[in-house]
C-alpha cells in the first residue's frame, strides 16, 4: 500500500503545492500525496511556471482547506511553515507529524526566488524518499526510519553526519569550528544525533571524538553513502574552515 502525504503550509499556494507535485513526481508509485492550507489562497503563476519548467506536472493542483482533508488517514503529516505547525496540530493525531520551515517565495514574486525554493524542497523530499525506500529490515534493527529522516532532515546535522563520514572521527571542537556554530548547539546536534543512534562518541583526554556507529543497519549506511554522493559540494565550506582551524587537537594527545 501506497503512504499517504498532507503537505499543510498556510496559502496553500506555492511551497505546499510544489511539494506535493515534487513527491508525486520523485515517488508516486509509493505515496499518495496531497497539500492543503490553513489560510487557502489560490496556486501563485510562479509555482506553477517553475515546476512547469522543471518537468514536473502541475495539472489538478489546487489549493483548498485543511476541513477539506482532515477527516482523512494520513501517514504523515509534513508542515513547510511555522504557522501552519502551530495551527495544524490537530489533523490526524495518529500521523507522523513532521515540521519544516521554508521561506515563503510570494512576497518575492522573483522567479529565482521561485526556482531556489523548489531547489531546496527537491533536496529534502529526495531524502525523504530515499529513507523510506531502504526501510525493509529497518524495524528490526531498533532503527525507525522516521527517526532517521527527522534526525537527517536538519541542514545542520546533516552536515554533521556528512563530515564525521568524510574524516572517520570528529570531536566537538572540530564540529564547532566546522560549522562556525556555538557549542552547545553543536552538543544538542551530536546529542539528537546519538538518541537516533546514527552516532556514537568515546572520550579521549579533554575531547569526546564522534564516529558513526558501529552497529548502523546497511540500509541506513546506503542513505548516507547516497545522501553524501549526491550533494558533493554539500560541505566543501565545513571543510574548508576545518582545514583552516588553528589550534586544532591532536588525536595522539588526546588518547
Amino acid at each position: 500500500m501506497r503512504r499517504r502525504v498532507l503537505f499543510v503550509c498556510s496559502a496553500n499556494s506555492a511551497r505546499s503545492l510544489m511539494a506535493e507535485a515534487l513527491l508525486r513526481d520523485l515517488a508516486g508509485d509509493a505515496f499518495e500525496v496531497a497539500s492543503a492550507g490553513t489560510h487557502p489562497g489560490s496556486p501563485h503563476p510562479m509555482a506553477l511556471l517553475v515546476l512547469q519548467e522543471a518537468g514536473i506536472a502541475t495539472s489538478g493542483l489546487r489549493s483548498k482547506p485543511l476541513s477539506e482533508v482532515e477527516d482523512e488517514h494520513w501517514d504523515y503529516v509534513i508542515t513547510l511553515c511555522e504557522r501552519a505547525a502551530s495551527e495544524c496540530g490537530t489533523v490526524c493525531p495518529t500521523a507522523q507529524q513532521i515540521a519544516w520551515d521554508f521561506a515563503d517565495p510570494s512576497p518575492s514574486g522573483r522567479h529565482s526566488t521561485f526556482a531556489l525554493t523548489l531547489g531546496e524542497l527537491r533536496e529534502r523530499l529526495a531524502l525523504f524518499v530515499t529513507v523510506h525506500q531502504k526501510e525493509t529490515g529497518a524495524h528490526s534493527m531498533g532503527y525507525d526510519p522516521v527517526a532517521v529522516f527527522k534526525a537527517l532532515g536538519d541542514d545542520s546535522r546533516l552536515a554533521i553526519i556528512l563530515l564525521v563520514r568524510a574524516h572517520h572521527e570528529l570531536c566537538v571542537c572540530e564540529l564547532t569550528a566546522a560549522l562556525e556554530v556555538p557549542q552547545p548547539k553543536v552538543s544538542r546536534h551530536l546529542s539528537t544525533l546519538r538518541d537516533a543512534g546514527l552516532l556514537e562518541g568515546e572520550r579521549r583526554g579533554q575531547w569526546v571524538y564522534y564516529q558513526l556507529h558501529s552497529r548502523l543497519p546497511r540500509w541506513v549506511e546506503r542513505v548516507i553513502n547516497e545522501v553524501a554522493e549526491a550533494n558533493g559540494k554539500r560541505i566543501d565550506e565545513e571543510m574548508k574552515r576545518l582545514a583552516a582551524m588553528p589550534d586544532r587537537p591532536v588525536k595522539a594527545d588526546c588518547a
